[in-house]
Formats: C-alpha cells, structure tokens, sequence
C-alpha cells in the first residue's frame, strides 16, 4: 500500500511539474505544410497516406516530442518552429500579401512593396522597417501593459 502511494505522489509531482509546455511540434507542421502545398487535395490525401506508410509523420512527431520541444522548453525557442515558414493572406484590398517568419519577426511582401516585422528583445520593443527606416511600433512596459504608436 505504501509503495503504491509513493508512487501516485511521485506521479502527480511529475505532472505538476511537467504541465503547460507541449512545445509547437515544428516539424511535424513543417511536414504537413509541405504535403498542405504540392497539390490538390487528392494529391496532398495520397501523400499524407504514403507518409503515414512509411512512418515519416509518426518519427517527424517522435522528433518532435523527445529534442525539439525539449529544446523549446529550455531555451524559448524550437530550432525548426518558425523561420523561413511563409503564409499567403489577403489585404484589406483583397491583394495576396505573403509573410514569412524570419529569426527574429517576419517579412511582409505584397507585389514590388516589401516591409519587416521586426522583435527586439533588448528592448522589447516590435518595429516595422520600410525603405530603411524603422518605427517602433509597439513597446512592452511589462507582462501585462504594453505601449501602441499610432504614428504622426
């Protein structure tokens, strides 16, 4: 009886102290992004299947849940997650603005116009550059207040 409810107490501290981070499993998404983009959806079924086949999606999850989001929970960061993935949105004007996740923000692109989101953690501070010149646009005072510039 003892041993069994050591064990449940060393389980729930485990719990404890192990809730909250299940990481962004970025290679995982990476793949499915991949399959997401080569074709239509019979295309991207018959793909999806043949790498469930041949397990590519179950070690890319394996990967996922043993180094990287252990590596994301220690450092802040997942060295797969973000960078370089790129996503196509429209506009208010209903025009196709792609943006692309860079170390340290995004880049913003729509036709010949290109502008950067970028974070920087010195000073806590987003900024947006565009024809080489930076506005900051938005400051963290602390965890829970922030600052907006509207601009002039």
């Amino acid at each position: 009886m003892k041993k069994s409810v050591k064990f449940a107490a060393v389980l729930l501290s485990a719990t404890i102290l192990c809730s909250s981070c299940i990481g962004s499993f970025g290679l995982t998404c990476k793949l499915k992004n991949w399959n997401d983009r080569l074709g239509d959806k019979w295309v991207n079924e018959l793909v999806f299947l043949g790498l469930n086949i041949l397990p590519a999606y179950s070690l890319a999850a394996f990967a996922d849940v043993l180094v990287l989001n252990s590596i994301e929970f220690w450092t802040g960061s997942n060295p797969v997650a973000a960078s370089g993935e790129s996503k196509i949105v429209k506009n208010n004007a209903g025009e196709d603005v792609q943006v692309t996740a860079v170390e340290n923000g995004y880049n913003l692109s729509c036709g010949s116009e290109e502008m950067q989101l970028i974070y920087n953690e010195a000073e806590m501070t987003w900024n947006a550059v565009y024809n080489n010149q930076s506005t900051e646009i938005v400051k963290f005072v602390d965890g829970n207040n922030a600052l907006l510039s509207l601009g002039k």
